[in-house]
């Protein structure tokens, strides 16, 4: 199973600490992006193997035996087997093999940093989050994608139909005009995350319903540990280790009118005031802050705010929490873990998100983990054929659909009306969870290697989904407005030397202090002083030089 987190954020931070980076711009528009998109040609010397017609909704199929070099995210869940169908189907239909560089899950990002460092990196490098592209640029190892879009007609086109293009300027697009990366696209927002509470824990104490905002969910808390005397905290959190409450704070972060959690960044952008700001000594940011602390001085929340998933899971499944993050696809994980402990009947609930002192706003981007190209590529003399390849299987409907559901007839069916279903003996997540094969670990499919963390259309997306996660999903984006699109100031190089280690030293500051102040380590009395001490790690000069850059590029 696939867990996704919001990463730009984080990505964007590490970036900054490895080099001297290339700063996002707004600039372009029309379709694909902006004017410098499309304009390097590909010549005869590096078509080998190339489609002369290749147009959107056209199957790939090289001319000619052709071999890819991949770097292969190995994840623990379903670890590579050469002879998976995923891999045997692309070389009989595609006429593509790959040479692949195996890497670890738990290495990824640093395995990544290194091969593409020392010049060893693949061809295709999948797996990449918007941000963490950007630490590759100024050394010149990856390709600028959208030079080429002209070679890629499923990508503009699902970009211009599904108005993608102001997201892309502003989470991809550099200071020299380009972008690096070719990210995972949705149809719809991205929503997942919520908490999942026991629902029979909760009917103890008389609640059957969701809250409506985030005030009614600590009452909520309070009457179910005071309706059952075993637990030691209504809500136990996971995803905590790397970040302090990192999905709970992501979740709340965009009701309360601030980042927070694992999307946190220092320059948050006030869409009044038209300036950045510092998020993390805001005044929604304090609101966000005390509320979270306000849980765990009423014992609701279990003060273990860097616990391991493992110890969270654990206190959920044992009966010590009755509450706990998680997602569209954790929910299923869950449940398994009850029927394992015995406790089949359980019965759980993601709850749908609730509303904030600012609003009903989500986060969701409709841009997701995407894929970067070595930009030795370009030399190759099947360079054409591999962005064909690419577009194909990560864009089009026909290779979205392969990538996740596998193979007509083999892995799955699909009726007249178009209702897809997978083979009896074998399950995915929610999908026939008892069968004795996975879609993933034997056969290859719903990998994230090759569906960039299910970007996809909403038909796709929605045909892996019970039918009580699709009401779910469809119930959150009816109720909730997704956040407009912030504009991304151009840094200039000196700019980004001078604010890379203090975006940096900023951001570990305010987690640690997020951290303390929600466990009660610090005293929310001391909060101007905390202030103090993220202005005297420069927090003005960092927010002055984004806003100056923003002033300078609006003209």
């Amino acid at each position: 199973m696939i867990t996704t987190r919001n990463r730009w954020t984080t990505a964007v931070a590490a970036a900054a600490a490895c080099a001297v980076l290339a700063a996002c711009s707004s600039g372009g528009g029309g379709t694909g992006g902006g004017d410098a998109d499309g304009e390097a040609g590909i010549g005869e010397a590096q078509s080998v193997g190339a489609m002369e017609e290749f147009e959107a909704g056209t199957t790939f199929r090289a001319t000619e035996p052709l071999e890819f070099s991949l770097m292969y995210r190995d994840h623990p869940n379903y670890p590579v087997l050469g002879d998976w169908l995923a891999f045997s189907t692309l070389e009989s239909e595609q006429n593509v093999t790959f040479s692949r560089t195996d890497v670890p899950l738990a290495d990824w990002d640093q395995k990544k940093a290194l091969l593409i460092g020392a010049g060893d990196a693949a061809e295709l490098i999948p797996v990449t989050y918007p941000g963490q592209e950007v630490q590759f640029i100024s050394g010149g190892a990856i390709l600028p994608v959208s030079d080429y879009l002209e070679y890629m007609p499923n990508y503009t086109q699902k970009v211009e139909d599904w108005g993608l293009q102001d997201d892309i300027d502003a989470q991809l697009r550099q200071a020299d005009g380009k972008y690096y990366l070719l990210p995972g696209l949705r149809e719809i927002p991205d929503v997942q995350y919520s908490v999942v509470i026991r629902e029979d824990l909760f009917a103890n104490a008389g609640i059957t319903e969701d809250p409506e905002d985030w005030e009614e969910f600590a009452e909520q808390l309070e009457q179910v540990k005071a309706a059952n005397p075993g637990l030691s905290h209504a809500w136990s959190d996971r995803w905590t280790d790397s970040t302090p409450l990192g999905s709970a704070l992501n979740v709340m972060a965009p009701t309360f009118g601030t980042s927070a959690g694992w999307g946190y960044e220092n320059a948050w952008y006030d869409q009044e005031a038209e300036e950045f700001v510092l998020a993390g000594t805001t005044d929604a940011y304090r609101d966000l802050v005390t509320y979270a602390a306000g849980l765990v001085a009423d014992g609701s929340l279990d003060p273990e705010v860097t616990q391991s998933d493992d110890q969270a899971i654990q206190k959920f499944v044992s009966g010590s929490s009755a509450a706990i993050s998680g997602n569209t696809q954790e929910l299923t994980s869950y449940r398994t873990k009850f029927a394992d402990s015995g406790q089949a009947d359980v019965p759980l609930r993601l709850i749908e998100i609730p509303d904030g002192p600012f609003g009903n706003y989500l986060s969701g981007s409709q841009l997701s983990s995407g894929l970067m190209i070595s930009a030795k590529a370009a030399e190759q003399p099947h360079f054409k054929a591999l962005l064909q390849f690419a577009d194909w299987l990560y864009y089009s409907d026909e290779g979205i659909e392969f990538a996740q559901w596998g193979v007509e007839g083999e892995t799955y069916t699909k009726d007249a009306e178009g209702v897809r279903t997978l083979e009896p003996t074998i399950g995915w997540n929610a999908l026939n969870p008892d069968a004795p094969e996975r879609l993933n670990a034997d056969y290859g499919f719903s990998n994230g290697v090759f569906l960039l963390a299910n970007g996809s259309t909403t038909d796709l997306l929605q045909s892996v989904m019970s039918e009580e996660i699709q009401t779910w999903t469809d119930e959150v984006l009816a109720g909730k407005e997704t956040l407009p699109v912030s504009p991304s100031p151009q840094l200039e190089e000196l700019e980004l030397e001078q604010t890379s280690l203090l975006d940096t030293q900023i951001q570990d500051a305010v987690m640690a202090a997020t951290a303390a102040f929600i466990t009660g380590g610090r005293s929310l009395d001391t909060w101007d002083t905390y202030v103090s001490e993220i202005e005297g790690l420069g927090a003005t000069q960092l927010i002055d030089t984004y806003n100056a850059a923003l002033e300078r590029q609006q003209g």
